[in-house]
């Protein structure tokens, strides 16, 4: 079995399925839920349980047994996401183009969110639309580059204290493929080549010109603090403020390398609301978590739990996004933009595309890559681990057990 590098991971000693299992049930008692929200609550308590079933790793020399469950691979589960994402990453790496890459972020202005939480599907659509919209086509003007850019866009809904807050992460490409199909460069190199207050304005007017066809389509729903919206004259007055108001886009400098590029967006991609290893302690009266810079917050267990599950998309969502030379249509683009710029680099770049591998030596690979932790080892004296498959209890309450360095990804 190869060495591993990377640091052992510890195991938290919370994780969002203890509270889930202390406080779901009177939760779901005093609140409706959608059945997305049901679904995650129901996945993220059962995750690596004896509920799923699994398998009990048994080493031949010592015999001592561990169980291993079987995850519930939700997207919004803090314990299902880490193997996904290092395939993710892999993947796109494949992919990546040896220039420059900035980080653009996209916001919705905090007057928004209301009437977004009650038109998720909807409204985060329109947030990729304009985002993506806004970049292409100042990406095309040639008073900023005169070339298809391409990039991609990953929906983020919170901060760090779980507050709706709806953001788009983009990671551009410096530079793109001009009328002529030849790669051309962004100037300079220091900031990003399309200044911030001019996306700032396209995208907040793309968004609200949308937004008002929508009104008079009648596609929208209000309910609670934006319920009054539903008067005409009490819209038209709402979207003049937003007009007047500048919209928050905010981009970084260029990454120092281009394969540093998707490691770093792989901390965005599979990210979900709260990371187990942020949360701190719980009781009767509450819950206390990692917030930012040292800082920490405490909430009811109620509100806890609202504010994490304000954070579930709509089913079948698609959260990342790739567009122009990076989108799968455009393949031939990116092919052509990589033989343009073969002499920097050694080798070429493989843009087929790439099927994830799952095998079980695959992911029990990948664990030792992420952890540290050879599942095929013993942890007691060294020998070897074999494994008996578990049945599974569906109909079982969820068990608080579970098997830090055996569960099955």
């Amino acid at each position: 079995m190869p060495s591993c590098h990377g640091p052992r991971v510890p195991w938290p000693r919370l994780e969002l399925a203890d509270v889930f299992r202390a406080h779901g049930e009177a939760y779901r008692k005093s609140h409706v839920l959608s059945p997305a929200q049901a679904r995650v609550m129901r996945a993220i308590e059962t995750c690596r349980t004896a509920v799923l079933g699994g398998h009990m790793d048994e080493c031949v020399s010592c015999h001592f047994e561990r169980p291993a469950y079987n995850s519930c691979r939700n997207r919004h589960c803090p314990k299902c996401q880490a193997l996904v994402q290092a395939r993710w990453v892999e993947r796109r790496l494949q992919r990546i183009l040896p220039v420059p890459y900035f980080h653009v972020v996209f916001t919705l202005p905090a007057e928004l969110r209301s009437l977004v939480g009650h038109n998720r599907r909807l409204l985060f659509s329109l947030l990729f639309r304009a985002a993506a919209d806004t970049l292409l086509e100042l990406g095309h003007d040639p008073r900023w580059l005169g070339a298809k850019l391409g990039f991609t866009a990953v929906l983020h809904t919170w901060t760090r204290d779980l507050q709706f807050h709806v953001h788009l992460h983009c990671i551009v490409t410096g530079g793109g493929v001009d009328a002529d199909g030849r790669w051309k460069a962004v100037r300079g190199g220091g900031r990003f080549f399309i200044r911030v207050e001019v996306m700032g304005r396209l995208f907040r007017g793309k968004f609200l010109d949308a937004l008002r066809h929508m009104y008079r389509d009648g596609l929208l729903r209000f309910g609670g603090q934006c319920l009054v919206l539903v008067q005409q004259d009490v819209f038209a007055a709402w979207i003049d403020r937003l007009w007047r108001k500048e919209w928050l886009v905010y981009a970084k400098r260029p990454f120092a390398g281009p394969e540093q590029v998707y490691r770093y967006l792989g901390l965005y991609t599979h990210r979900v609301g709260i990371a187990n290893s942020r949360l701190l302690s719980m009781d009767d009266h509450g819950v206390t978590f990692a917030t930012k810079d040292g800082k920490t917050a405490n909430l009811p267990p109620h509100v806890f739990i609202h504010r994490y599950l304000q954070h579930v998309l709509p089913p079948g969502f698609v959260k990342i996004r790739h567009y122009g030379l990076l989108a799968a249509t455009n393949l031939e683009q990116l092919q052509a933009a990589q033989r343009d710029l073969a002499p920097t680099v050694d080798s070429p770049l493989d843009l087929e595309p790439i099927e994830p591998t799952a095998s079980a030596e695959d992911w029990k690979l990948r664990y030792l890559q992420l952890t540290g932790i050879d599942l095929d080892v013993c942890p007691r004296c060294g020998g070897r681990m074999q494994r008996r498959l578990l049945a599974a209890r569906p109909r079982a309450p969820p068990s608080p057990e579970h098997a830090p360095h055996g569960a099955i990804a």
